[in-house]
C-alpha cells in the first residue's frame, strides 16, 4: 500500500484516481470489443486493408486495459469486473457497427480514438507531477491512442483516394 500512500501524500484523492482509471479501463474494454467486432464484420472494398489494422488496435486496447488494471490494483482498488458496468462507467461508450461498410467502421473507430485522447489528456493533467507511475502509464497509452488516430486517419485518406478511382474506372467500361 506504499503506492497508495505516495499518491495520497502528493495531494491526490486516491479514490478519485482509481475512479478515473476504472473509467479508462472500461473504455479500453469497449474499445477492444469495438475493434475486434469491426474486424470481424467489415465489408466493402477497403475491408481487407482495414481488418488487420483493427485486429492490431484491438490487441493494443487489451494491453492498455491490462496496464490500467495493474495500476488500479496497486492503488488498492478493484478493476471494474462486470461488462455491464464497463458501459455505465465508460466515458467514450461503444458505437455498435450497424453499417458494416469499412468506411463507417473506420469513422466510428476514429471517433472512439478521439474520445480516448481527450480522456487520457484530462487524466494526465490530473495526476501530472503528483503520481509519477500513473502519469507514466497514462502518457504511454495516450501516445499509442494518438498513433491509432493517425493510422486510422491515414486509412481514411487512402479510402478517399481509392474509392473515386474505382468509381471512375467502372464508369469508363
Amino acid at each position: 500500500m506504499t503506492g497508495r500512500k505516495i499518491v495520497a501524500c502528493a495531494g491526490l484523492d486516491v479514490n478519485e484516481v482509481v475512479r478515473l482509471l476504472n473509467q479508462a479501463f472500461s473504455d479500453e474494454w469497449l474499445a477492444y470489443y469495438q475493434y475486434w467486432a469491426g474486424a470481424q464484420i467489415a465489408s466493402g472494398i477497403m475491408a481487407p486493408v482495414l481488418r488487420p489494422e483493427l485486429e492490431e488496435h484491438a490487441k493494443e486496447e487489451l494491453d492498455h486495459a491490462q496496464k490500467l488494471a495493474k495500476r488500479i490494483i496497486e492503488l488498492g482498488g478493484t478493476p471494474v469486473l462486470s461488462p455491464a458496468e464497463w458501459y455505465k462507467q465508460s466515458t467514450c461508450g461503444y458505437l455498435e457497427p450497424k453499417n458494416h461498410e469499412a468506411s463507417n467502421i473506420l469513422k466510428q473507430n476514429l471517433q472512439g480514438e478521439r474520445c480516448a485522447i481527450e480522456v487520457y489528456n484530462k487524466l494526465l493533467k490530473y495526476v501530472f507531477g503528483k503520481d509519477l507511475i500513473t502519469s507514466h502509464i497514462v502518457r504511454q497509452i495516450l501516445q499509442e491512442e494518438i498513433e491509432h488516430e493517425q493510422e486510422l486517419e491515414d486509412l481514411a485518406a487512402d479510402y478517399e483516394v481509392v474509392l473515386p478511382n474505382i468509381a471512375c474506372k467502372c464508369k469508363k467500361k
